[in-house]
This record gives C-alpha cells, structure tokens and sequence, in this order.
C-alpha cells in the first residue's frame, strides 16, 4: 500500500532511498563542506586522514606530506556554519621510523582528536592541519594561508627547512652527480682496455634506444664509431665534473 512521506522528508528527494535522510537534510543545513590542506613543520615525511568523530564510519579528506612541506588541496570536510567551542576533528596519522637492518621500514600509526579554535573572520574557512616541530598536530579552520598576517595559527609562515635537513637533501644530490662522473671514468676506462666489447654494447644500446646517433656508421668496429665514443664520453666527463664542481660550492 502506498504510504505519503512526512513533508519535511521532500526536502532531500534525493536521499529519500536511504533512512539517512532527515539526518543527511539536517546536517547539511548545519554545516558546510570545507577544503583541507596539510602543512609539516618536521623534518619527517607522515599522512594523515580525516575523521568525523560523529560518524567514526566517514573517512574524509587526507594526503602525504613531504618533510617541512605543505600537501595540496584535498576536499572536503563538513564545519559547523557556526563556531562554538567543542568542534573536533579526529586524524588518523602515519609516519615511518629509520629503516632496519633488514631494509624495513617501520611505520607508525595512531589517532589523535582536535579541537578546532574560533573561525577567522567568524566564518568556516579552510580546514589545515599542522605538524608542529615536536610532532603534535592541530588544527585551524581558516582562509588565510601560514604568510598572512591574520593567519590564526600558533606557527607563522611556511615551513622552513632546517639546516641539517637541507644538507642531507644535498648531500643525497652530491652523490648522484658524483656518480655520472664515476660513469664516464669508467666507460673511458673500458674503452681503453677493451675497446670492441665497449663498442659492442654501446651499439646495442643505440640500436635500441637511439638508432640515428649510429646511422652513420658501417657497425661497432667502424674506427670512425670508436673514435666517436671516445670524444662522447670524454665530453660527458668533462660536462659531469664541471656540473658536481659548482653543486659542490653551494653546501648550505
């Protein structure tokens, strides 16, 4: 038998499937659906996921953020249209110890709940999420970013690398330019001591990847494509050292 709906259930005809209804209308008159972004003042990576406390089930907006970073824009997470004190935010966090021995790297779950301080301006603006220095995390809903003067977090600006996170990013750069000098000493070296097995896989390599640069040549054993290797690698030599020397001179 057909049954007519309470009128105040018209009001979401889209939800009407669901006995979610009234609690999804009302809700949506209550609150509204704000952008989150990630800022990390650690010198470790770690991600997190939102969480209503309301509605344990909701997992909402989350991203990876890099070390002393900032993550994009991820949507959306439901403010109250009006600020009153005991509005929570409940973050599941991820972060990764230092490798094992075994190549392992551990990670670090755990859960935390917020309370999100007065709106800016007295509107819900943008929800951030804020790894401070000590590995706490809070939260501030606002539509001003870290560098703005009526920025409401405790920490002004974005983050700021610190000097020995800056010099371990260096040094991980150092090394792989270091290691395309090492590559053309040792391509040299090869075709000094062994010239038509270096010539040999070289071509191959061409012929795979890049066959015009061989076009002009009879085969590996053509003099004219040793010598022409032998000027490639001295020059890529000559190139790799003068690249790492100048890298080497801006050490923080």
């Amino acid at each position: 038998m057909f049954r007519h709906l309470p009128i105040r259930s018209l009001l979401c005809p889209a939800l009407l499937v669901t006995g979610l209804a009234l609690s999804a209308c009302e809700k949506a008159k209550t609150t509204v659906g704000v952008d989150v972004h990630g800022v990390n003042y650690r010198g470790d990576e770690f991600s997190y996921l939102l969480i209503d406390p309301n509605n344990p089930d909701d997992s909402n907006a989350g991203e990876h953020i890099d070390s002393f970073a900032a993550g994009g824009t991820t949507c959306c997470y439901p403010l109250p249209k009006q600020w009153r004190p005991g509005i929570k935010v409940r973050i599941r966090l991820t972060h990764w110890l230092p490798k094992d021995k075994d190549g392992h790297l551990p990670e670090v779950i755990a859960e935390q709940t917020a309370e999100v301080p007065p709106y800016v301006d007295g509107k819900p603006g943008e929800l951030w999420v804020l790894r401070g220095e000590d590995g706490t995390v809070s939260v501030v809903s606002s539509d001003y970013q870290p560098d703005h003067p009526r920025w409401p977090g405790q920490v002004k600006g974005w983050p700021v690398p610190s000097l020995e996170y800056r010099r371990t990013r260096w040094e991980l750069i150092r090394h792989y330019k270091k290691t395309d000098v090492d590559l053309f000493v040792t391509l040299l070296d090869q075709l000094k001591k062994d010239p038509n097995k270096r010539a040999a896989e070289a071509w191959a390599d061409a012929e795979q990847y890049d066959r015009a640069s061989v076009a002009k040549f009879s085969g590996p054993q053509d003099p004219r494509y040793l010598a022409y290797l032998n000027e490639e690698y001295k020059q890529g030599l000559m190139d790799s050292t003068r690249e790492l020397q100048r890298f080497e001179e801006t050490r923080p």
